[in-house]
């Protein structure tokens, strides 16, 4: 198998409850398995209790807890743990990024007035992930964590890379016990926490609040960069770019404390200097092999498709679990590189102007030589192994009807199947937990065996509305206004809340621009409550204004306006 392979046709096996997934893949679940490291004299890490570990450093003046997970009954869970092995007492948290802080308050049973450490950039990145961009976002994650898919069987869930789920079910219902950081910083920082020297170090990875923690005294090293998998540039559930060179300066910084010991947000612990800095060595190389070779090959003209077949990682880096495609895949970290560095247009002409779906579709088919011929390949294609071939000729399949909404429900259903089977055969011999659960979820959906059309719809939840005053909701209008609902309207709403406050959102030239010096063309008046009732879907406008929860000098024009944007409560 070439490493750069994705996957590799005819390699599967059954898993331990029948799932089909590469042998690799499967191995790859026992470093995952739920254990508590003791790692040196004063530290503990616990891994497999949930996608991140949660760590604890001992001081004289008591524990510091790394990390909270996702919620509050994970981080009980951990510290149920943590006190089979020590009653010392909570005294402080730290969080290495935003991506696992959802259990913090569980501590405070412990330490009602906990202080809490972490990056100053923590508190926008948790706020960047709601609102706008929260459909898309849930769609991925949905995807890259096989939340959808089911336990057992063929499609059952095998790991998710980083750990065995993203959410242990053991902690449902997952209540959010987040609290911010009161001790911030953004630069290199010292402090002395629970007596022991400590020091931060910025390192963004995954998260641009990313830190490595160093406690000089227990040659210690707490990070976010070293993970049990090869480093996931691009992440196939949708993220801004993460630049490996950020990441090279980062891992450089950590090889150079030289620790003894090393724990991670994901994975199992590593002791031992030399056995550490060849890990963090070898990572660190994988990761610019990857970048050297996407820019040579991008100034020697190549476009993508043509440098995926010429980038290979060398095989040296098969040796060692932290630099195995166990997440995500090579090529398609290539492809990331190449468009942060460079945009989405590689130089192939064919991509310049390529003629939209569905035509491209119908064209490509009757060129073939009609649907039948078509099927007759994909189903020769599937029968070879031939899963890149069978994906593209399906695809095409269900793309030349239309359908404005992830076209689940697009084409004829033997030909979804034909392009779930496709799915599958790539799902079934990856050893990437990231395009093993995102084929089968996406095959789930094609093939009728689960519906996510609900990921394809904003949903504004009312309770992460709540959060912030309801002018700043106001804003969040922009991204769900439907141009040919409004039309050529240049109009300007007033938005009075009877709790506090007023803001205006007028629409002009197809876009709906928030707090603008406009006049106001009509007004209403709604508590922040009922504003939060309308967009998180609790609430009908039309029936709000019947029953006097909203009012305006002008209910029609209120109902025109708002009933521009793709909300069901606020249509006419």
């Amino acid at each position: 198998m070439n490493i750069l392979d994705s996957f590799e046709p005819g390699s599967r096996v059954t898993g331990p409850r029948g799932q089909l997934a590469h042998p690799d893949a499967i191995e790859h679940s026992e470093r995952l398995v739920r254990k508590l490291y003791r790692v040196g004299d004063k530290a503990w890490s616990l891994v497999g209790n949930g996608l991140s570990n949660q760590s604890f450093v001992e001081g004289p003046e008591g524990i510091i807890v790394i990390d909270t997970g996702e919620c509050n009954e994970e981080m009980q869970a951990a510290l149920a743990e943590l006190r089979e092995e020590t009653s010392a007492p909570i005294v402080a948290c730290i969080y290495t990024h935003f991506h696992y802080v959802g259990g913090t308050a569980a501590l405070l049973q412990e330490k009602p007035d906990l202080p809490i450490w972490g990056h100053a950039g923590i508190q926008a990145n948790l706020d960047r992930f709601g609102g706008e961009i929260a459909p898309r976002v849930t769609r991925g994650l949905v995807h890259q964590f096989a939340i959808a898919m089911p336990e057992d069987g063929p499609d059952g869930v095998v790991n998710v890379g980083l750990g065995n789920f993203y959410r242990n079910p053991d902690h449902a219902p997952f209540t959010n016990g987040y609290l911010p950081a009161q001790q911030t910083f953004d630069s290199p920082t010292k402090a002395t926490i629970a007596g022991l020297d400590v020091e931060f170090y910025p390192a963004p990875s995954d998260a641009t609040d990313s830190a490595t923690v160093w406690f000089p005294q227990l040659k210690l090293a707490i990070n976010n960069l070293l993970w049990p998998v090869l480093f996931n540039i691009f992440a196939i559930r949708g993220e801004e770019y993460r630049d490996p060179r950020v990441l090279l300066r980062g891992l450089d910084e950590l090889a150079a404390l030289t620790p003894d010991q090393l724990i991670g947000a994901h994975g199992p612990p590593i002791s031992g200097e030399a056995d550490i800095h060849k890990c963090i060595v070898d990572y660190r190389d994988s990761i610019q092999f990857l970048w050297d070779q996407t820019v040579r090959c991008a100034n020697r003209g190549m476009t993508l498709n043509e440098m995926i077949a010429a980038i290979e990682l060398p095989a040296y880096f098969k040796q060692h679990y932290t630099t195995r495609q166990f997440y995500g895949v090579v090529e398609h970290h290539v492809r990331q590189i190449y468009t942060g560095l460079f945009g989405w247009f590689d130089e192939d002409e064919a991509n310049l102007f390529p003629l939209p779906a569905p035509e491209r579709s119908e064209k490509l088919i009757a060129g073939f030589g009609g649907i039948d011929s078509v099927r007759q390949a994909v189903d020769t294609a599937l029968a070879e192994d031939e899963y890149r071939w069978a994906i593209e000729l399906a695809s095409w399949l269900v793309r030349c009807e239309r359908n404005d909404r992830g076209r689940a429900d697009a084409g004829a259903a033997e030909d979804r199947n034909r392009l779930a089977s496709g799915l599958r055969g790539v799902a079934y011999t990856t050893t990437a937990a990231n395009i093993r659960n995102w084929c089968i979820t996406r095959a789930l959906e094609l093939d009728g065996s689960t519906n996510l059309e609900r990921f394809r719809t904003h949903r504004l939840q009312k309770r992460e509305l709540a959060r912030r005053p309801a002018i700043d909701s106001v804003r969040q209008l922009r991204v769900l206004l439907v141009p040919e609902r409004a039309d050529d309207r240049h109009q300007t709403l007033q938005i009075t809340f009877s709790d506090g406050g007023a803001t205006t959102l007028t629409i002009r030239h197809g876009v709906a621009v928030p707090a603008t010096n406009d006049q106001p063309d009509v007004v209403m008046t709604v508590s922040s409550d009922h504003w939060f009732d309308l967009l998180g879907g609790k609430l009908n406008l039309s029936q709000a204004i019947a029953d006097g929860v909203v009012q305006s000098d002008d209910p029609d024009i209120v109902c025109e306006f708002l009933g521009c944007f793709d909300l069901e409560t606020l249509k006419n």
